[in-house]
């Protein structure tokens, strides 16, 4: 017997609506117990990147003077690696989430999706906070908001897409094959060094440039720095 399509609308809707609250509410619950206990508490999202940029900024700013000639390179080199971090936190939480919420799955029977879906909700609320912090520092280096930092809402959601699917499957392959996280981690740091964060795009001989961006990483970072650092800059 055919479902009458009228009445699977309701069905449907009644689905997504439970999808996305078993979403949030994973989402907000893992957020919260993050910084269960803590002094600072969120203060904690926001001083790695930062600290990780103090380190960088002297070595490769001021020591190897990597920056020169590059127009706000401190700038640049804060944004990427926020944009990084969110990247990395979305793919690194999801590789065992799936084996971290095992008792859940078998108590409650949801689709599997919610999971790695909360994380990445909870690492995009992260985000959401360090960009704000970000662009209160870019204020002091002398970058102000305009028009273009606009096209950061859909390279943010292009980072999403990228980011969730390496994560769902991660946390696919490691239920059965546990080397999956090891392997990531050394991945991770090779793409980290693969991808225009220390370094901006251009620096790429032309012969090696068009498969260099074809790195969906490379590609936001570098339409990123023509839209908010510097528009005079080549953009993805």
């Amino acid at each position: 017997m055919a479902l009458d399509p009228v009445a699977a609308a309701p069905v449907r809707e009644s689905e997504l609506r439970r999808f996305w609250n078993l979403t949030w509410t994973l989402a907000v619950t893992e957020w919260r117990l993050r910084f269960y206990g803590s002094v600072l508490g969120v203060v904690w999202t926001l001083l790695k990147p930062f600290a990780f940029f103090g380190v960088i900024y002297v070595v490769f700013a001021e020591i190897a003077n990597v920056g020169d000639g590059i127009t706000n390179y401190p700038a640049y080199i804060l944004l990427s690696l926020i944009l990084f971090g969110f990247f990395g936190e979305v793919t690194g939480g999801s590789v065992g989430s799936l084996v971290q919420r095992e008792n859940l799955l078998r108590k409650m029977r949801f689709p599997r999706l919610v999971i790695p879906m909360s994380v990445a909700l909870t690492s995009l609320m992260n985000l959401g906070m360090a960009l704000i912090a970000g662009a209160i520092f870019l204020a002091f280096l002398g970058v102000y908001p305009d028009w273009g930092w606009l096209q950061l809402i859909p390279m943010v959601a292009l980072l999403l897409i990228f980011s969730l699917g390496v994560g769902l499957l991660l946390s696919a392959l490691f239920v059965r094959y546990r080397d999956i996280q090891p392997i990531w981690d050394v991945a991770s740091q090779m793409l980290f060094y693969a991808s225009p964060i220390l370094y901006v795009a251009t620096m790429v001989p032309e012969a090696f440039q068009r498969p260099y961006l074809a790195n969906p990483l490379a590609s936001i970072f570098t339409q990123m720095r023509h839209a908010i650092i510097d528009p005079n800059a080549a953009g993805a």
